[in-house]
């Protein structure tokens, strides 16, 4: 019994710095995974074992390994069965010669860098009871692998999904997948006879004959049980225990035969009918329990058995720094000169090489076969993990380096497009710029009042206008099931769905031709917020405020963020129901943000003819009145004075201005403010000051936040006034 409660503790420890390092590589624009398997390794001889060696034998003593082997290869085999579920045949629709010529050449040159290689690493690094062709083979086969899953989540979370280079980045390791499973196959059974004799070639023929009898015999009876699933409309316990008895059976099947567990796993998820609902019921009901609970022990496992200690001398460093040169370069060579001869531009070839070097998950599945068939030593096994870590780490970074997001294709019609002249008449002044906001939405269904705010403050018949509805999908995890490219993009259709829903409620109907919705995929939507609008450079990022979970600052959190890091202007709404905008309070204390918040109001003033708008001014008893800035008198002299009749400017003297302008709020439909202490706001609002207004203010409220004084929200609008 001590040694399963053991065991217990260990998982607990596991699973929860697991998610911990995770989540933190997550941070830095890393995979999940990255940081599970670091995790791994952190709990191993290379970490733990340095700092407290005592502690790490009391915890992770040796009689505990095989529980933790057996539970890491249930993990595997039902992940296994994950990755084949998910190999949808749509990957191999398009663009399939090409992608045949560069994942087998990103597979050729980096076995044949291998199998040379092998002769150097064989006599320093190879066991002498392992001869040297099951030795090159699983060498050739461990630098050749490509992660599809890692690989599609990356895909998935740059937006790729829809592009060419990420349709054919897929299909490359699709194709890669299969071809680098069958090396590895081969190698197996070489691997365990010892050589190519007549054993060996006897398993291969078993293997093929068993993969026959699953696309034939095993295809038809799953079908079957695809039609009862439509008939149920439901995954039932009978049918998912049905497959989960087939998963075990098939990798018990590939077993005996003398490859391994995982390719029967694998098969039957691959030959699994693509049926979306069942596939998703199935993977759904499978992963989480696989993912959070079962695979962080494969990763300790690993980790367990990961020794960079004995990386002890520099010649040991050098090789593991040749094995990597050998490993980047034989894929990045293979797919950029296949890509190249194949008639893709350098960009995209260059993008693809480096996106076909992810190894992920995948490459320590393979390399742990290796340790355990004793075909690789644990000294390699080190090498090959830093490997399969260092390939994966870099692949997000190079992607952006060398195909930035800039250039990738955003979802957005060009603007030429979007005007429609029945709703903005061209003016017969010279060219008037777009006026163009950007508006995160998080939730369709809530935020009508915030798309409502952003055409009152855009859309009029002087100046072409545009409005954007940027929602972004976030995804939990970047190897479960909903963040694979086919599920994201049924997610984004949904998403897209809601959107046009809300559009087609707002009033009046002509705003809704100014208005195009953007959705994107994201795993961190404050920053990819401050990407695109560096990107796209709006004239206004509006967005609405949300509660966060753990503060009661309104401004904390993702709005403070964005806040903070979206290099425009930006505004912040409050919205406290009321859908009428016909009566502005802007507060106002003469600095930049004021500045911004007046402007934005002026524009609404002239946006909408039964508009008012009441300037207050607060003063403490011995302070010198401030007028409105210079720039900003001269802008009202501009506006006609039909315009300028609906503007108050009042002054109040108060000890607390924030009183004041409170209950200047109740009789207002919208207070628009700047970002400022005398407001108890301020750009940073992330707990250093309260945030008063906020939580008080009678009406509904704007909070502004200038970026630059160059953005002109009114200017170009005045002499369009003036001609009217």
């Amino acid at each position: 019994m001590h040694t399963v409660i053991l065991v217990l503790v260990e998982v607990l420890i596991v699973i929860g710095l697991s998610r911990i390092v995770g989540l933190g590589f997550k941070a830095i624009k890393q995979p999940l995974v990255i940081g599970e398997i670091f995790a791994g390794i952190m709990l191993g001889p290379s970490l733990f074992g340095i700092i407290a060696p005592s502690l790490a034998h009391s915890l992770f003593p040796p009689e505990t390994m095989p529980y933790l082997n057996v539970l890491s290869q249930i993990g595997l085999i039902f992940f296994m069965f994950l990755i084949g579920l998910e190999l949808n045949p749509k990957y191999l629709s398009g663009n399939l010669k090409t992608a045949i010529l560069i994942s087998n050449l990103s597979i050729i040159v980096p076995f044949a860098s291998a199998f040379v290689l092998s002769f150097l690493l064989y006599p320093l690094v190879s066991s002498t009871q392992v001869n040297f062709v099951p030795f090159a083979l699983f060498l050739g086969a461990a630098m050749s692998i490509t992660a599809f899953p890692v690989l599609a989540r990356i895909i998935t979370e740059n937006n790729l999904q829809g592009t060419r280079l990420g349709t054919l980045a897929l299909t490359c390791a699709a194709v890669d997948d299969v071809t680098a499973w069958c090396i590895l196959a081969v190698a197996i059974a070489v691997a365990r006879h010892g050589s190519i004799d007549g054993q060996a070639i006897l398993t291969i023929i078993e293997s093929i004959a068993y993969i026959g009898f699953m696309f034939t015999i095993g295809r038809w009876f799953l079908k079957r049980l695809s039609k009862h699933h439509r008939r149920a409309g439901r995954l039932s316990q009978f049918v998912l225990a049905v497959i989960y008895m087939g998963v075990v059976s098939s990798a018990l099947i590939t077993e005996f035969i003398g490859i391994h567990l995982i390719f029967g796993a694998f098969l039957l998820g691959a030959v699994m009918p693509k049926d979306e609902e069942l596939v998703r019921e199935l993977a759904i009901k499978t992963e989480d329990f696989v993912l959070i609970f079962l695979l962080p022990i494969f990763f300790a496992y690993s980790g367990l058995k990961t020794q960079i200690g004995l990386l002890n001398s520099p010649h040991l460093w050098l090789l593991s720094a040749l094995i990597l040169l050998v490993a980047i370069g034989g894929k990045y060579i293979g797919a950029y000169v296949a890509a190249r001869f194949s008639g893709i531009d350098k960009r995209e070839a260059s993008a693809l090489g480096w996106l076909m070097n992810t190894r992920g998950l995948t490459e320590l599945i393979v390399l742990n076969i290796g340790l355990e068939l004793g075909v690789i030593t644990p000294l390699l096994f080190t090498m090959l993990v830093i490997m399969a870590l260092v390939t994966t780490f870099m692949t997000s970074p190079l992607l952006e380096f060398t195909y930035p997001k800039r250039l990738i294709r955003l979802d957005v019609v060009e603007p030429e497009a979007e005007i429609q002249p029945e709703v903005v008449p061209v003016p017969s002044e010279p060219y008037i710029n777009q006026y163009r906001i950007l508006v995160p939405v998080a939730n369709p269904s809530t935020q009508k009042g915030l798309l409502q705010l952003a055409t009152a403050i855009a859309v009029n018949n002087r100046q072409p206008a545009v409005v954007y509805p940027l929602s972004f999908i976030e995804l939990e995890e970047d190897y479960g099931f909903e963040s694979t490219p086919t599920a994201a993009d049924r997610l984004i259709i949904e998403r897209r769905q809601k959107l046009e829903e809300l559009i087609a409620t707002l009033e009046p109907a002509l705003t809704r031709f100014c208005i195009h919705p953007i959705v994107r995929i994201s795993s961190n939507v404050a920053r990819e917020t401050a990407q695109i609008a560096k990107i796209e450079q709006p004239d206004l990022v509006l967005v609405g405020w949300h509660r966060p979970a753990f503060s009661n600052n309104r401004l904390g959190g993702r709005v403070g963020q964005i806040l903070s890091t979206t290099p425009v202007d930006v505004a912040v709404f409050v919205d406290k129901g009321g859908n009428a905008i016909e009566s502005l309070l802007v507060p106002y204390c003469a600095n930049i943000h004021d500045d911004l918040a007046l402007i934005i109001a002026l524009r609404m003033l002239i946006n909408r003819d039964t508009c008012i708008l009441q300037v207050l001014q607060v003063f403490k008893g011995n302070h010198i009145q401030e007028e409105l800035s210079y720039e900003l008198n001269a802008m009202i002299e501009r506006l006609p004075q039909s315009v300028r009749d609906r503007i108050e400017i009042k002054s109040v003297t108060s000890p607390e201005p924030i009183q004041a302008v409170i209950a200047a709020s109740e009789n207002v439909d919208l207070t628009i403010v700047g970002t400022s202490r005398l407001w108890g706001i301020e750009r940073q609002t992330l707990g250093r000051y309260t945030d008063q207004l906020a939580i008080q203010c009678r009406s509904s409220l704007l909070i502004t936040r200038r970026y630059s004084q160059v953005t002109s929200h009114l200017t170009a609008l005045l002499p369009a006034v003036n001609t009217q």
